[in-house]
């Protein structure tokens, strides 16, 4: 079928330059002499139509030798071309089209001015289409043999785009919202120093009314807990390079100071900073971000494995019958087992187990002389 619509394409070509041709011959003064009659007759429109069907009958005929030979050049092209891979397919034809563009802008000026005479406008065809053919050829060239040094200019070009689209889709970093606990423990201070906490500090209103109730209170070590709430967050508002915002949203039908926090954080989609054991847990349930300042903590603590010697000082008894208690400097508690009778010394220990939960860490502890004499 496709051979058909071919065969007629090439003969309706064929007409077309019969007409072309026997139109240039017939004005040919000789042959005008020779024939002797008006074209615009029977016998000059005659002349026309045969002239027209004889060349579109020739390319009638030789239509089949002319596609098959089409279809053989075809053949090769497309058995040459799937033996070069189509990086450097798609690399030559870069080169070609760049070799092209400087040979048109080497000889453009130069063939322009050989138009003004027909002889030289012949030559500068001549000489157009050899500059071409040369930076075409050199263009292909250069372009495969410096194939490995424009991948990696290619290369270089995805990921800029790539690292451009990434910074422009990254979202601003989320809001961090203080409660009452983390604001009077005072470690959030030294956190928002090191600058490890990104985005704005928001400071909701009902928390700094709770900070002015607690710093009001009768009792004495509640009023200085309060009082020193207060004197953190004017350090965080004056001493440090964060932005903080005083959020004034506040959820009337919501009494609890934690679940207002909760509320707070799902509307501005913001985390909330805590070290608060319970608050935790049940943003965790409700699906609410949270920071908490104690496994921070917990996570930068030197670790501590079972089977580690430790000296320690024992200040007073445990819960458990026979146990003593100690604490590093960090705060971490160790429970000493029959380490009672040693309160008030300082004595060398064996770990045996560590526990580490989101309240902080504890650390179970064996005097060693007891090991000692277990072994």
């Amino acid at each position: 079928m496709l051979n058909k619509i071919f065969r007629w394409l090439l003969t309706i070509a064929g007409l077309i330059l019969g007409y072309v041709l026997t139109s240039t011959i017939v004005k040919i003064e000789y042959v005008k002499h020779i024939l002797n009659i008006k074209m615009t007759s029977v016998a000059g429109i005659t002349i026309y139509i045969i002239g027209t069907l004889i060349v579109g009958l020739i390319f009638y005929i030789i239509s089949p030798f002319i596609l098959s030979l089409v279809w053989k050049v075809i053949d090769l092209l497309e058995n040459g071309l799937q033996k070069v891979p189509t990086n450097e397919i798609i690399i030559g034809v870069i080169g070609l089209i760049i070799g092209l563009l400087i040979a048109n802008l080497l000889v453009g000026s130069v063939a322009s001015f050989l138009q003004t005479n027909s002889v030289l406008s012949a030559i500068g065809s001549v000489i157009t289409l050899i500059v071409n053919i040369i930076f075409g050829t050199l263009g292909v060239n250069l372009a495969i043999k410096k194939k490995e040094e424009l991948s990696n200019v290619f290369t270089f070009m995805k990921k800029f785009t790539k690292d451009k689209k990434q910074k422009m889709d990254l979202k601003p970093s989320q809001p961090k919202i203080l409660d009452t606990s983390v604001i009077i423990d005072g470690r959030i201070l030294d956190i928002l120093k090191t600058g490890f906490v990104e985005g704005t500090i928001v400071i909701p209103q009902f928390v700094l009314e709770e900070l002015r109730h607690i710093a009001d209170s009768s009792d004495n070590l509640k009023r200085a807990r309060g009082r020193r709430g207060l004197d953190i967050l004017n350090e965080i508002q004056k001493e440090l390079p964060v932005t903080v915002e005083i959020c004034d949203k506040d959820f009337p039908n919501v009494s609890e100071v934690d679940s207002k926090l909760l509320k707070l954080a799902e509307v501005l989609g913001g985390k909330i900073i805590t070290n608060d054991f319970n608050l935790n847990k049940v943003a965790e349930f409700q699906g609410v971000p949270v920071l908490n300042i104690n496994e921070l903590a917990n996570a930068v603590k030197p670790v501590v494995i079972p089977g580690e010697e430790m000296n320690i000082h024992i200040i007073k008894d445990g819960k458990e019958s026979g146990q003593g208690v100690a604490y590093l400097d960090d705060g971490t508690m160790i429970v000493v087992e029959g380490g009672k009778k040693h309160v008030g010394e300082v004595v060398d220990v064996i770990v045996t187990s560590v526990l580490q939960t989101a309240a902080g860490r504890m650390i179970f502890a064996k005097l060693k002389n007891t090991q000692d004499k277990a072994v």
